[in-house]
């Protein structure tokens, strides 16, 4: 046998790994077969949350206040502007995920360290700490809120269930588990909750178990379990996205595998490599479960009895590691799960290249435990179908459900890299529309004469509007959507009007409403949270409320709220390129952007990519609230403007790697938006009796539910995952699913019913099937200003109509 030191490494967690052999188990004390007896039916239904979580604004997605009509149209400049090159100024690097800067925020951004939130439990962690991401219910509240890594979910069982453990629990939920809401098509899908169909815990864990979690990075978290605070962990978890094994490094500990499901039986199988052994469980759900244990200081087969149907018991002081997976796929499945076990991920990183229009990113995992095992990870629908050749290799027969994303495929590799070939480059600001069969997509950028007229009539007139009374709110939301609204209207005048001195007018208004933030004047200035590491809101800090401005102070919704002002930053420096080198203005967007979507873990005052998830190809909404059904992502368009805004920004500063990544991660978007979020006919992702909802609504982590934060109006749901139109819309909602979402919920009349500026977002999104009809709609001469929402105007739906073929 190989000296154990050698084949198995060390980690960040207080484990011994490299121990002299003290023990040696003897083969004839483990029972080839153990059954239990059933004493009690166990519950195999868990429990159901139906219920919105609290921590979010229930405003709608837009200022409602009354917007002043001016009086008459506002005068063009005497000079006209001189816009600069929109174009890469250098090439890409080899990994396009590096650092913007490492520099701290600009002098007026205010630190504090005072954040509402505390960090619970969270141990030796120096750097920023990940607010969006799946294991965030370990820190916040009770921590007894499960974290989704796909397809399992783990949870502190905290001395609840049928076991009552200490342990950390993990579940599965088949979708024949889930519960529905009435209705044809149901509202929701919610998987239950509280199954812990095995449990890894101790005997020595008990009611002074405490919770702590350490090294929490973008993909992956450890989670450790003492027997009292201030102890050393007797085990710690490593807990990775897509992770094939839940596996529990024990310290010295009596290992107790724990079941709320009930144990049947419980058989030992042997060695299936020179240090790990392997058991299979039957639970009394009939489901198939594999255990491996790589003891570490010991020889031969660590013995493992069946003590009750709750209980397996392991050999006291076990030095090593634990692993158990669900196994559906018989025999085939159990090579798979054999030819990794031993093995496990601890971390990943993520890189991805641009070449020729084309790109790819790779997930890799660091290895620890057996290094000659090759990791068995999860990918989930939309890593499958873009896997590159190599990775594809990799699959297995083992296919299990997860909540919300379908059906996870296990693979055996170390890392994944996903190739996307149809990259937006070529999206820029004006009107965008795809081409047909694979053919590239193209810019409606030259417009007849009568839309140019109609477009400088109601720029005009937009322009002479208070833009600071519009702009200077109490929320970084609305007032970011007035920004860019005014930023689109002088873009379109400009460039698709040829109209520069109307711009030029407008231009100054929009510098001088812009400065109001870069100089934090504005009613609840930004600050640097020091706690957490991020720009927020002084919001709740001044009224005390966690859900002001959305919960921007506890991170809810950041790539919604800055991106707007991202996307208005780069129009402004395309129209005047003076301005980007003009005091803080580039170092605050940059701020923004660091916050929201920060590249590189070299940068000391931002997480890694705090609101895109990199594996799942979304961003995620929720920050520093806990609850039952994990992270949620209302939005999906929002979502993907915010990828969107980040290439402008990029390509107008002339950063290559920036402007690559925004389109890289656009391209993910647009994969994972067909997958999950906007339900076309032919997917076979999401349950096909809720598909015909066309959207999810709110996808969380644990359940999909048709409805909004703030109400439940067909144009709430549907149009959430419409604002704003801008150019990439159509290359995120494709004209399929835009038919198909139309003839669903709004042909026949049903649009013309809807009121407010609600009716301008359904009209302007028709544009991508049917632009006639919709440059039509706004172009009417009784069109009424109430048919906009405070983030749009109608200058650009008119231009955004025109240029994809409606006049």
């Amino acid at each position: 046998m190989k000296p154990q030191s050698a084949i198995l490494d060390a980690r960040s967690v207080p484990i011994s790994i490299s121990l002299a052999v003290t023990t040696s188990y003897s083969s004839a004390i483990v029972s080839s077969v153990q059954s239990a007896s059933l004493t009690i039916e166990p519950s195999v239904t868990g429990s159901v949350n139906t219920a919105l979580p609290s921590g979010h604004d229930t405003g709608l997605p837009f200022n409602t206040t009354d917007i002043s009509t001016p009086v008459g149209s506002l005068a063009p400049a005497t000079t006209t502007l001189n816009p600069g090159p929109i174009r890469a100024t250098a090439a890409t690097s080899a990994n396009v995920f590096v650092t913007i800067a490492t520099d701290a925020p600009p002098a007026q951004i205010q630190s504090r360290s005072d954040h509402p939130v505390a960090q619970l439990g969270i141990t030796n962690q120096t750097g920023p700490v990940e607010t969006n991401k799946f294991y965030a219910n370990f820190f916040l509240g009770g921590q007894s809120n499960a974290a989704w890594t796909h397809p399992y979910s783990v949870s502190w069982s905290k001395g609840t269930g049928n076991a009552l453990s200490w342990g950390l629990a993990v579940s599965h939920i088949e979708r024949s588990q889930l519960a529905w809401a009435s209705g044809d098509p149901p509202e929701y899908f919610v998987n239950p909750t509280g199954l812990q169909s095995i449990i890894l815990s101790a005997a020595e864990l008990g009611s002074s178990t405490t919770l702590t979690t350490d090294t929490l990075e973008a993909f992956s978290v450890n989670v450790n379990l003492a027997p009292s605070r201030g102890a050393d962990p007797l085990i710690s978890f490593s807990l990775v996205q897509g992770m094939g094994f839940v596996t529990g490094l024990y310290n010295g500990a009596t290992p107790y595998v724990e079941s709320g499901i009930f144990f049947r039986t419980l058989t030992y199988v042997g060695q299936v490599n020179y240090v790990t052994y392997k058991y299979r469980i039957v639970l009394e759900d009939s489901t198939n479960w594999l255990l491996y244990a790589t003891p570490t200081g010991s020889l031969g087969a660590p013995p493992f009895t069946l003590q009750n149907s709750t209980l397996i018991e392991g050999p006291a002081d076990f030095h090593g590691t634990i692993q158990v997976a669900k196994n559906p796929a018989n025999t085939s499945g159990e090579a798979s799960y054999d030819a990794s076990a031993g093995s496990y991920a601890v971390t990943a990183t993520i890189s991805g290249s641009i070449d020729n229009g084309s790109g790819s990113y790779t997930l890799a995992w660091t290895k620890a435990g057996i290094q000659n095992q090759t990791l068995i990870m999860f990918g989930l629908s939309h890593h499958v179908e873009s896997f590159d050749s190599t990775t594809s290799g990799g699959l297995t027969d083992i296919e299990l459900e997860t909540t919300t994303k379908g059906m996870a495929k296990a693979v055996g590799r170390d890392q994944f890299t996903m190739v996307e070939s149809n990259l937006p480059s070529d999206i820029g600001f004006a009107p965008w529309m795809p081409g047909i069969n694979g053919a590239s997509g193209s810019q409606g950028n030259t417009l007849p004469s009568a839309a140019i007229s109609a477009i400088n009539s109601a720029g005009a007139v937009e322009l002479n509007e208070d833009m600071n009374a519009q702009t200077n709110l109490n929320s970084m939301y609305y007032s970011g959507k007035a920004l860019a609204k005014f930023a689109g209207i002088i873009y379109t005048v400009n460039d698709l009007g040829s109209n520069s001195a109307l711009a030029a007018a407008g231009l100054t208004k929009l510098k001088d409403s812009f400065n109001v933030f870069v100089n934090n004047t504005q009613p609840y200035p930004l600050v640097y949270d020091a706690v957490w590491k991020g720009a927020v809101s002084s919001g709740t800090y001044i009224a005390g409320d966690s859900g002001i401005d959305f919960g921007n102070t506890y991170y809810n919704d950041h790539h919604f709220h800055y991106s707007y002002f991202v996307w208005a930053a780069a129009v402004i420096g395309y129209l005047d390129p003076t301005w980007l080198t003009e005091g803080t203005n580039r170092a605050w967007v940059n701020m923004l952007v660091r916050d929201y979507a920060n590249p590189s873990t070299e940068d000391p005052y931002f997480p890694l990519s705090r609101s895109f998830d990199w594996y799942h190809g979304h961003s995620w909404a929720k920050g520093l609230f806990e609850s039952s059904d994990g992270k949620d992502e209302e939005s999906s368009s929002e979502d993907a403007f915010s990828s969107y805004a980040i290439k402008m920004w990029g390509k107008v500063t002339g950063d290559p790697n920036m402007e690559a990544r925004g389109n890289l991660q656009l391209a993910v978007h647009a994969r994972s938006l067909k997958n999950y979020f906007l339900l076309e006919s032919t997917n076979a992702v999401q349950p096909a009796k809720f598909s015909p909802n066309k959207v999810t609504g709110i996808l969380f982590e644990n359940k999909v539910d048709h409805t909004t934060y703030f109400g439940t109006n067909m144009e709430y749901i549907q149009g959430i995952h419409m604002i704003p139109l801008n150019p990439s819309s159509a290359y995120t909602r494709t004209p399929n699913f835009v038919k198909e979402e139309w003839n669903m919920h709004f042909a026949n009349g049903v649009a013309d019913s809807v009121q407010g500026g609600w009716k301008g977002i359904l009209y302007a999104n028709l544009a991508i099937i049917d632009p006639v009809t919709s440059y039509n709609f706004f172009a009417d001469e009784d069109f009424s200003s109430s048919f906009l929402d405070g983030g749009a105007s109608r200058t650009w739906y008119l231009a955004y109509a025109a240029g994809l073929g409606g006049v």
